[in-house]
């Protein structure tokens, strides 16, 4: 079955489902990696990528975004120039009543009786305001590191803006 486009889970309502203790089966974490670059240079300046709205982010998506980030910087800085973070991480286990469509589907499916639904993946929830990525460079990589995060916030589900701080 073809994924689900992420617009479908992109709000949340009610509590989270988090305590993977409880829930059998979980999909694992599709976020290869949440620090990036010179773990142990020290930078002049920080930026970071800031949601305007609430909403879950997909891991996927998160995935997505770290891959873009590190390729860009990497290409144009090497991998020792810069320090990136995801400072998010994607507790919420996402569920799906998922429907059969087709031929004889009537007898198959169950409709929305006990439609508590199935683990399909993870997000991350984010409020409006929150930084959800961060990226240290030096001041003459000011450009390249603020360009890096635009290229990332294309990947997310939720408007995003930047912060600058001098570290």
């Amino acid at each position: 079955m073809a994924k689900k486009p992420g617009s479908m889970y992109r709000e949340f309502k009610g509590q989270p489902y988090t305590r993977k203790k409880y829930i059998g089966g979980v999909p694992h974490v599709r976020v290869g990696q949440f620090m990036m670059g010179n773990r142990t240079g020290d930078f002049e300046m920080e930026l970071e990528l800031i949601a305007e709205e609430k909403c879950q982010i997909k891991d996927n998506a998160l995935e997505s975004a770290r891959v873009v980030l590190t390729r860009f910087l990497t290409r144009k800085l090497g991998d020792k120039n810069f320090r990136a973070q995801i400072l998010v991480y994607p507790h919420h286990v996402l569920r799906e009543n998922k429907q059969a469509t087709g031929a004889g589907a009537d007898r198959l499916s169950e409709g929305m009786r006990r439609s508590f639904g199935k683990k399909v993946g993870n997000a991350a929830r984010v409020h409006a305001n929150q930084p959800v990525i961060r990226v240290w460079v030096d001041e003459k990589d000011f450009e390249v590191g603020k360009n890096a995060l635009r290229r990332a916030s294309m990947k997310l589900p939720t408007p995003c803006r930047q912060r600058v701080k001098e570290s």
